[in-house]
């Protein structure tokens, strides 16, 4: 609401005030004349700003719902009831006050960022620290971020740091951030100094892309009044139909007056806007930016989603899941060979490929001799050895292919990976696998839409068949439709939409004319802001799926609302219309109780500020999610050799069979089952309460069990082997155990990170 529009409503409300307590004084004292002209000067400017609201609601095809006030004040002051008007004059200018208060809450929760935005920031120069304006930053700069500072460009971190994200995230709980991690301008510094490299300018900030979105929401105006056009196509002709028929039975002009006046419609006026504003300050609370009130009822109609994969069901960033290499090859040792020539290239790949390494803590070398293929690979001395890293046609290049390679390049296609080659020596070393990797909150938000009502989701991509099948029975979408081209994707949001409220997801970069088409178009996280403030209703602040359930749960909580407060007002008014009609109740006293029916349908609406439903009344504190997670990576060692050792055993000589099966028993005696018991006996009890229920923790308990049982048994396998290893029939019995562990395995870390993301402090809101 523009500050003109405030400080008007205010005006009204002061001389509707003062105008009605100075009449009736003027009264007490016999001036009665006097009195009637100052009721009718504090009714004047309200009518008139009436008038000019219903013209312009006109203009634009809407309903005019100001004509019962405007009826109702007029034919007041017309038959004499001057006091009856200012009464009226009063009711409506103290609704238009509340309902400034509702949209300056949700103004406040969405330009919150819009106060925090920097001036300047502190650079390195020859050594020195330099204040400098924000425009002056460029790429690679290094900065120093003091305790209570807000970041002021996207960055990498140059050392740890302590992150309040309550602007960008709704969360205050501050956030742990290693050196070497991205970190998102907007938030502020809640530990101490730290040192920032910039990895994008000013302008291309998360923080001004947000502001870019806020003005952009601000500039929109909130067609908040589509629900009470509904409502009044039947009341604002039952109103003129009773009043009629009132004046008509008994003669009396007054009865229709009475009945127009009990009849002015701020329920659906006020209360109706009070409850959307309402609701989109909530969602602004929790991260969820929200451009209109039209799109926030919409989006509680939500019937129909269409997802793109990449960067929406997906993480949009390569993730290292598996090395191959070959027998006489060590997996950490290709990687730290690829890693270290990688860090030469500004490739995404190679960005991934530096960031595996570093997060498995292998030091890397310094390259030199470099020579770069763009969009093929990278060549270099490492360690006084000639690597090559990149795609199978750039190392294959002067390189013998074994046939283990030959053989993963298949299987790559129909698992959605992509494969990093690396030769080191001329000999092909290994194969590093990299994957879009399915957003941890994934599954549990297409759970949560499910629940709130969505009755199809379909996952939209332009991956093959394959791959597209794959990762949507993973997730559990309803539908998978691959192969989809920008205009097929069009086509199937214009057939949905037919059907039901379609609402479209995507990253907000390259899926700006289906975010358009769809009835929502919602824009994940900040990346491609501009083009999502183009096109995106909807913009997801936190970069998590999840709370697009968050948003449709607050859409509907506030239609609910809002249609609420509708329903009172509205049987309240017609019920005192009936008692007018029968002549029961003269003007004045109806315009005194329309106004106690208005306060209440509007007190009812200013409910929607509150988050629907109730937060756990425990959750994982940060440091407790973090140190689980951290438990989980040290755990990872042993998981890959486990892996490794499933898919490799065939190829070992007997005797290695033997030595490799026994060290792996060891390393899963020593570190994982004692994990395992740990998480059973003080974990799992701790977390039930949270969860609620008898026995919440059950099923992954029953998981324990079965990790124990193969682990025990592989140990039995191993025992019992000879020297020379096992025979054919005993190593087909291994490597059954050793795949049977490490799917389990694999599913058993993967559910309990999940449940850990669910309870953690930073994804808590409404359910």
């Amino acid at each position: 609401m523009s500050p003109y529009r405030r400080w008007l409503n205010f005006f009204l409300l002061a001389t509707a005030s003062l105008t009605l307590v100075a009449g009736l004084l003027l009264a007490a004292r016999g001036q009665m004349v006097l009195a009637v002209y100052l009721w009718l000067l504090g009714a004047l400017p309200v009518m008139l700003v009436l008038l000019a609201g219903m013209v312009k609601a006109l203009a634009r095809g809407e309903g005019g719902l100001d004509l019962l006030a405007v009826i109702a004040m007029g034919g007041a002051a017309a038959l004499g009831e001057s006091l009856t008007a200012e009464v009226i004059a009063l009711m409506l200018a103290s609704g238009r006050v509340l309902e400034s208060y509702a949209e300056g809450r949700a103004q406040r929760e969405m330009t919150a960022l819009l106060q925090r935005v920097p001036a300047s920031a502190r650079r390195y120069e020859h050594g020195q620290l330099v204040q400098v304006p924000l425009d002056a930053i460029q790429i690679g700069d290094r900065m120093v971020v003091r305790s209570g500072e807000v970041l002021p460009v996207d960055g990498t971190l140059l050392g740890p740091a302590e992150l309040d994200e309550a602007t960008l995230t709704g969360e205050s709980v501050p956030v742990h951030y290693a050196a070497g991690q991205m970190v998102r301008s907007g938030t502020l510094n809640a530990g101490t100094a730290f040192d920032l490299l910039a990895t994008t300018t000013a302008a291309a900030s998360t923080l001004a892309g947000i502001v870019r979105l806020v003005q952009s929401a601000q500039g929109s105006r909130a067609p908040a009044a589509r629900l009470a056009d509904r409502y009044a196509l039947l009341f604002v002709p039952l109103a003129l139909g009773m009043a009629g028929f009132a004046w008509l039975l008994s003669g009396q002009v007054m009865r229709a007056l009475a009945v127009l006046v009990v009849a002015t419609p701020c329920p659906l006026l006020l209360a109706v806007p009070v409850a959307i504003v309402s609701g989109m300050s909530c969602c602004a609370r929790r991260g969820i930016l929200i451009k209109n009130g039209g799109a926030l009822e919409r989006l509680a109609r939500t019937q129909i989603i269409f997802f793109d994969k990449t960067g929406t069901l997906t993480g949009g960033r390569a993730r290292l899941v598996n090395i191959e290499v070959s027998p006489d090859q060590v997996a950490t040792r290709v990687l730290q060979l690829a890693a270290s020539l990688d860090q030469a290239s500004n490739h995404v790949i190679a960005e991934a490929v530096v960031l595996a390494a570093r997060e498995k803590g292998l030091v890397l070398s310094l390259p030199s001799g470099l020579e770069e293929r763009p969009g093929a690979g990278i060549s270099g001395i490492v360690d006084g050895q000639h690597v090559a890293v990149g795609t199978f046609d750039y190392v294959a290049e002067g390189v013998d292919i074994p046939d283990w390679a030959l053989r993963l390049l298949p299987r790559m296609g129909q698992d959605g990976s992509s494969g990093v080659f690396v030769a080191a020596g001329g000999v092909l070393a290994g194969v590093l696998l990299l994957a879009d990797e399915i957003r941890l909150e994934t599954p549990r938000a297409l759970r949560q839409l499910r629940a709130a009502g969505v009755r199809r989701a379909v996952m939209l991509t332009g991956d093959n068949t394959d791959v597209a099948e794959a990762i949507g029975s993973a997730l559990g979408v309803q539908e998978v439709m691959a192969r989809q081209s920008p205009a097929g994707k069009l086509a199937a949001i214009a057939t949905a939409k037919t059907q039901g409220v379609t609402v479209m997801v995507g990253d907000g970069v390259n899926d700006a004319p289906a975010l358009a088409s769809a009835d929502v178009g919602v824009a994940m996280g900040v990346r491609g802001a501009a083009a999502a403030a183009e096109a995106a209703d909807v913009i997801l602040l936190v970069d998590r799926l999840d709370r697009l359930a968050e948003a449709i749960h607050i859409a509907r909580h506030t239609r609910r609302i809002a249609i609420q407060s509708v329903m009172l007002g509205m049987s309240l008014s017609l019920l005192a219309m009936l008692v007018a009609a029968l002549g029961w109740l003269p003007p004045l006293a109806g315009a005194i109780l329309q106004e106690f029916i208005d306060v209440l349908a509007i007190l009812n609406a200013l409910r929607a500020l509150r988050l629907p439903g109730a937060r756990h009344s425990q959750v994982l504190s940060a440091a407790n999610m973090l140190a689980l997670k951290e438990e989980h990576q040290a755990l990872r060692p042993v998981l890959e050799t486990l892996s490794h050792l499933a898919d490799h055993i065939s190829a070992l000589p007997g005797p290695d069979i033997v030595t490799a099966l026994r060290g792996l028993n060891m390393a899963l005696a020593s570190q994982l089952l004692p994990h395992e018991r740990q998480d059973d006996q003080e974990l799992y009890p701790g977390l039930a309460p949270m969860l609620g229920g008898d026995d919440p923790m059950a099923a992954m308990s029953r998981m324990h069990r079965e990790i124990f049982q193969l682990t025990r048994r592989l140990a039995q396998l191993s025992t019992n082997l000879e020297p020379k290893g096992p025979d054919t029939a005993g190593l087909t019995e291994i490597r059954r155990n050793l795949y049977s562990l490490d799917a389990i395995l694999k599913l058993h870390f993967a559910q309990e990170e999940e449940i850990y993301d669910a309870l953690s402090e930073t994804v808590q809101g409404a359910k």
